[in-house]
């Protein structure tokens, strides 16, 4: 591999400069040897007599100061790391709930209803009155409901969470009592639980957790819903991806973070301040670019190109042809002011809780929305005359991205072959052997992998050997610069299996879809309760359960408390789930060995920690085969006695 630390063609061409700038590879490098105790878990900070570093075998310092053991240490420390990932998804989806009841009072005028097909089914779905209303009572209902989902006082669970899920997780959750009965009231708890003298039992904590993980699901799929509400449900579309979709003659944005409210209106600005911008020489007008889930919320719903991912968003500073990065919230990391600093490159904050020491700050209000958007344009446009011709180098990558596809689009192109049932194209061809599974890519970049190289590596392999692949993030975003979201992807990659269900799909919507790709791109992080709802549908149509399903998740470069959450939610929902980064567990076997093993045995899934990307994706692979063969086992048994029999948990 590259003394860069990346496979990404893009990424090593700038690093390859040698410019003398620092970059997170480069700090990385720097921090080398990384604290032993932290890695571990067994370094505890929660209280001012610490820090206590656990020792096992050495007298006295086998336990902290107070008497807390290994175990109860890297619990609460894993346990405070999925709070803050729950915190983070949360609060963006009540943003986005409060524009949804801002719009339905008139208090938005910049925002407004973009799919009301999506805001009566989510009415529906979750018990609003839809007949006989306009769309603007429906939405304030909503969104109401939505809001209380952060703050009920009463103990029934959260409506986002009961109504996303089906009967068998229902029960599973009420008798963990792990239900979340609302979203803020759970992350309290769940650092009250972790406060020093309060809770030491390790089991205990880490049910706490997974409750608050079950928050994160919440806050990730009101989010969703009310996001396809207010910008419409992504359908497919086509863009580009990597540093070559910067462009000499426009004024080149790069939005940053993860919150559509702010992305959508600059993207509404550009196109409108054109003219604006070629009247300052840059001819081609204003190109809005994505880094991180931002990006992927434009990418979705108005095709803006993914310039980088989170691991190296720099090094897009560094092709001096960036005129202003814009950040809201979330995975904007500081260094991005200090590379700034040596180019002409505007970084303009926009989130009152979200700034950087030396940026600019232009505060956005739902009522002022696209007014902002617009200083900021111009912000940019003005950088734009600023820039210097000698420190402009943009990588000639670029590679051609088919994304957009919501549950609603997958749905809506399974559908020309199976209009009754559109998932029965998975479901069949997971029956009569053409593909094996489905495997779920999330999560980010992490400086302890070789940037991209676990992504690529595993989803390969799994393509190959005829695993159907879905995608969100970062992970998603790789999987776009590496040219694996488009058909070429599906030629070189696909194993007969999964070429064939591909090529059915591509057939059947000829005439709609313009190309079908190799991986689904679904969104962002907080979209990856639209996979959920994807298992839960085929459980629904087999007749089985989540943690009986051909299935996987996989975060192969984990990094933020939030892929913690989403991880932890995944096994209480039944899913083997690997991460491609050593968790700070091992310090503690009793730990290591409840998240790794005894977690299937309560919810069907687990946790699998392999950093070789070739080994991780042979045991996805024998994790999904063994399932599969376990699912028609039953099939058969249930063929013999006319009925299907209750098989319990699927135990590998």
């Amino acid at each position: 591999m590259s003394e860069f630390r990346t496979v990404d063609p893009a990424a090593l061409e700038m690093l390859g400069l040698g410019l003398g700038i620092s970059t997170q590879f480069d700090r990385y490098q720097a921090q080398q040897p990384q604290c032993k105790f932290g890695l571990e878990g067994v370094c505890c900070k929660i209280c001012l007599q610490g820090p206590c570093r656990i020792i096992p075998n050495k007298k006295g310092a086998d336990m902290g100061i107070c008497g807390a053991r290994d175990y109860t240490i890297v619990a609460r420390n894993v346990a405070r790391t999925i709070a803050g990932g729950a915190c983070a998804h949360s609060d963006h989806g009540r943003e986005i709930a409060h524009v949804l009841l801002a719009v339905s009072e008139g208090k938005a005028k910049d925002y407004r209803i973009m799919d009301s097909g999506k805001l009566h089914a989510v009415a529906k779905k979750v018990g609003v009155k839809v007949e006989g209303r306009k769309d603007v009572e429906i939405a304030k209902d909503v969104a109401i409901l939505a809001l209380e989902d952060f703050g009920k006082h009463t103990d029934d669970p959260c409506t986002w969470l009961y109504t996303n899920i089906d009967e068998d997780r229902r029960k599973k959750f009420k008798k963990t009592r792990i239900n979340t009965p609302a979203i803020d009231r759970s992350v309290v708890q769940l650092l009250h639980q972790t406060c020093v003298g309060t809770d030491a039992e390790p089991v205990s904590i880490i049910f706490g957790g997974l409750q608050a993980a079950l928050a994160d699901f919440t806050g990730m799929s009101l989010s969703t819903d009310l996001s396809d509400i207010l910008f419409g449900t992504p359908t497919p579309i086509m863009t580009t991806a990597n540093m070559g979709s910067l462009k000499v003659d426009k004024v080149n944005i790069a939005v940053n973070g993860h919150n559509p409210l702010m992305s959508e209106m600059i993207v509404q600005a550009a196109r409108d301040l054109k003219d604006e911008a070629v009247a300052k020489g840059a001819t081609g007008g204003v190109n809005v670019v994505g880094i991180c889930c931002t990006g992927n919320e434009v990418l979705m719903r108005q095709g803006v190109p993914i310039v980088t991912t989170f691991g190296s968003q720099e090094l897009a500073i560094m092709t001096g042809a960036l005129d202003a990065l814009v950040m809201d919230v979330q995975c904007i990391i500081p260094g991005v002011q200090e590379v700034a600093a040596c180019y002409h490159t505007h970084i303009i904050s926009t989130t009152h809780f979200s700034k950087m020491p030396s940026a600019s700050h232009v505060e956005f209000h739902q009522e002022t929305a696209y007014e902002s958007a617009c200083t900021i344009v111009r912000m940019a446009i003005d950088r734009y005359t600023k820039r210097q011709a000698d420190k402009i180098h943009i990588p000639n990558v670029e590679k051609k991205v088919i994304g957009g596809f919501s549950l609603e689009a997958l749905f809506e192109i399974f559908g020309k072959i199976h209009p009754e049932s559109p998932v029965r194209v998975i479901t069949e061809a997971i029956a009569n052997g053409e593909i094996k599974g489905v495997a779920q890519f999330a999560g980010c970049n992490n400086h302890k992998a070789i940037q991209n190289h676990q992504h690529l590596t595993i989803a390969k392999f799994l393509a190959a050997n005829d695993i159907f692949l879905v995608s969100t993030g970062c992970a998603a975003q790789a999987f776009a610069m590496d040219g694996l979201l488009n058909a070429e992807g599906v030629e070189k990659y696909a194993g007969p299996g999964l070429k064939k269900v591909l090529k059915r799909i591509a057939d059947a919507n000829a005439f709609e879809v313009k190309e079908i790709p190799l991986i689904f791109h679904m969104g962002s992080c907080v979209d990856n309760t639209r996979i959920t709802n994807l298992f839960t549908a085929m459980a629904k149509e087999m007749g089985v359960t989540i943690p009986q399903l051909p299935i996987v998740a996989s975060a192969p470069e984990a990094m933020s408390e939030k892929a913690v959450a989403i991880g932890s939610w995944n096994v209480a929902m039944g899913l083997p789930v690997h991460v491609g980064v050593m968790a700070p567990l091992t310090g503690s076997d009793l730990i290591f060995d409840l998240v790794t093993e005894a977690a299937r045995d309560v919810f069907g899934g687990y946790f699998i920690f392999e950093p070789d990307p070739v080994k991780a994706g042979q045991e996805i692979l024998e994790r999904i085969e063994k399932r599969a063969w376990r699912l028609k086992v039953h099939k058969k048994v249930a063929a013999d006695l006319e009925s299907f029999p209750n098989p319990g948990y699927e135990a590998q």
